[in-house]
């Protein structure tokens, strides 16, 4: 069965496909005219609308062959496109200054409108911001929250992954066409949020990755969502930038503190003295979204000592969640090295512990 597109949407294309014109130009345009009387109105009331001659030219001359291969693209069954005129278009989105006339899908388009997390954070991040983007998507997915993010490397990986994990929902924004995939390493991570989740861009199809398109990303993902988690950030980082979008776009924030020795806890202690809520656990974000979420039931976030006996109990509650030497435990502790070394190890084993460049040790439970 051929699917059936509705016959404005080519407008729509149209629009996306003329350069220079941006969301903002767009509702300028939507303010004096329908979508489909932009491209039949004369130069002159274009011109007596405050619009240029460059403009006027583009508008007379849209690319219809590229809208072509557009409509060819979304006749596929998963492929879908939504104006700001859909019923479907996410409420979330509609409210930010600069919504995208047009948002390309290729998934499930009902989960934009479901509650959801955003987290962002580092491209190049610790082992244990990794873990911990993990875990938080795992939790937040399991109680019912779809965790959208950027796809990048670090981080957004980390936590569209820990969403599939647990067989959640996620939804990744794209600074590509949809057909193109950036990072080219996250090929199979694409096709496995495609096929349970969502990919999402303003941008239409054959839209190669370039530095200006990911601001722009930027503001769809914290546009989409309830609240923004940020996980490990230096001070100068594109997560920042999100952030303060989302603070724009009256978000919940949320980051996750760090070691000051850190420099990926920067940008995230910079935004707990800004006014971010800090977060230890997932509770502290169900304390402010909890309305939004569906099946939510606390999770148990105190560490079990079942098959620590004592001794190992009491160097564990030694070991910070930044790296210390073993010389540094032996001094704590009063154990010889011998047995710091011993237990260091049972503790690593045991997954309460993990080994830091150096002959160091950080917890990371």
């Amino acid at each position: 069965m051929t699917k059936s597109l509705h016959p404005h949407l080519k407008y729509w294309l149209a629009l996306a496909r003329i350069p220079g014109v941006g969301p903002l130009a767009v509702q300028r345009l939507l303010a004096h005219f329908s979508v489909e009387h932009v491209f039949q109105a004369s130069p002159d009331s274009l011109r007596g609308c405050g619009f240029s001659d460059k403009l006027i030219e583009a508008l007379k001359n849209p690319p219809w062959d590229k809208v072509a291969l557009d409509l060819q693209w979304l006749s596929q069954p998963e492929n879908h496109a939504l104006t700001l005129e859909d019923a479907d278009y996410p409420e979330q989105l509609k409210e930010i200054a600069d919504p995208p006339p047009l948002l390309f899908i290729k998934g499930n388009k009902d989960l934009l409108r479901r509650p959801q997390i955003a987290m962002v954070g580092s491209r190049n991040p610790s082992n244990l911001g990794v873990k911990t983007a993990l875990e938080f998507a795992q939790a937040l997915a399991e109680a019912g929250f779809v965790v959208t993010s950027g796809m990048a490397l670090g981080i957004d990986a980390a936590s569209h992954q820990g969403a599939l994990n647990v067989g959640g929902f996620t939804v990744a924004v794209a600074g590509t066409g949809l057909d193109r995939v950036y990072p080219a390493c996250h090929k199979q991570l694409a096709t496995e949020i495609a096929a349970t989740g969502a990919l999402v861009s303003e941008f239409p199809p054959g839209t190669t990755a370039k530095a200006g398109h990911f601001p722009r990303r930027n503001r769809i993902i914290s546009g989409l969502c309830q609240g923004l988690l940020v996980v490990e950030a230096a001070q100068q980082s594109g997560s920042l930038i999100t952030a303060r979008l989302a603070l724009e776009q009256n978000r919940e924030v949320f980051a996750i503190p760090g070691s000051i020795q850190n420099p990926l806890a920067r940008g995230c202690n910079a935004l707990i003295r800004q006014g971010a809520k800090l977060v230890e656990t997932v509770e502290d974000i169900f304390e402010e979204l909890g309305q939004f979420n569906q099946i939510y039931n606390p999770v148990e976030t105190q560490i079990q000592q079942t098959g620590l006996d004592l001794e190992q109990q009491n160097l564990l509650k030694l070991i910070p969640y930044s790296p210390i030497t073993v010389d540094n435990l032996v001094q704590d502790s009063g154990y010889a090295v011998e047995v710091v070394s011993s237990m260091l190890l049972v503790l690593e084993l045991q997954g309460y512990i993990a080994a830091a460049p150096g002959g160091s040790y950080y917890r990371i439970q």
